[in-house]
C-alpha cells in the first residue's frame, strides 16, 4: 500500500486544493478544527486538516456530485435513525468488501456493517443512491478515501485498482477537478 502523508500538507497539494475550490465555503479556522478534534478524540489527516482550517469547509460544487460536506455535517440522505458516529474508533477495513456477495449469514454481516459506516471516518459527501465517500481518520487506512455503498466498500486510489488517481484527499480532489470519472482504470 502506498503511504499517504497524513502529518504534513505539501505545498503542491494545498495549491491544488485552493485551485479546485476557488469559491468554496469559508474555512473553519484552526480553533474550530482543534475543538472538533478534541471533541472526537482524533487528529484529522493532512491535507484535509489544513483544507478545512484554511481553505474551505464544504462546497456545493463537489466533489462528490452532491457537494463536499462541511466537517461536522452529514449528507441529507444519511438518515436520522443511524447510530452515533465514532471517528476515534478504528476504521475496520483494510481491503475491499462486497457484503452483497458475502456468504455469511445476514445477521453476522449486519453486525459488521455498523463500524464500516460509523467508525474511523469523516463523511465527505454522497454521489446519491447510498454512495458515500469517507475520509478515514483512524486505523491502518488513515488518510485514504473509501467509497461505501449499500453493496460494499472499496478504497480509492490507483494502488487499489479501478482508478488512475493518487490516493488520499488531495488525489481524490485532483482527480475530480480534472473531470475524470471516479473509476477510470
Amino acid at each position: 500500500m502506498v503511504g499517504v502523508n497524513t502529518d504534513h500538507a505539501s505545498p503542491g497539494d494545498l495549491a491544488a486544493l485552493r485551485a479546485a475550490f476557488p469559491g468554496g465555503g469559508p474555512p473553519l479556522g484552526w480553533d474550530a478544527v482543534r475543538a472538533f478534534e478534541a471533541g472526537h478524540g482524533i487528529v484529522l489527516p493532512e491535507p484535509y486538516r489544513t483544507f478545512v482550517a484554511e481553505i474551505c469547509d464544504g462546497s456545493y460544487t463537489g466533489p462528490p456530485d452532491f457537494g463536499l460536506e462541511p466537517l461536522a455535517e452529514l449528507p441529507d440522505d444519511w438518515g436520522d435513525d443511524r447510530p452515533e458516529r465514532v471517528p476515534a474508533e478504528p476504521f475496520p477495513l483494510t481491503e475491499p468488501w462486497v457484503w452483497e456477495d458475502d456468504p455469511r449469514p445476514e445477521e453476522e454481516i449486519e453486525a459488521l456493517l455498523g463500524p464500516v459506516y460509523d467508525h474511523g471516518s469523516i463523511v465527505l459527501g454522497t454521489d446519491g443512491c447510498g454512495m458515500y465517500w469517507h475520509l478515514i481518520v483512524t486505523g491502518p487506512h488513515r488518510g485514504h478515501i473509501w467509497n461505501i455503498t449499500g453493496e460494499g466498500a472499496a478504497p480509492f486510489g490507483a494502488e487499489f485498482g479501478h482508478t488512475t488517481a493518487d490516493p488520499g484527499f488531495a488525489g481524490w480532489v485532483r482527480h475530480w477537478a480534472e473531470g475524470r470519472p471516479w473509476y477510470d482504470a
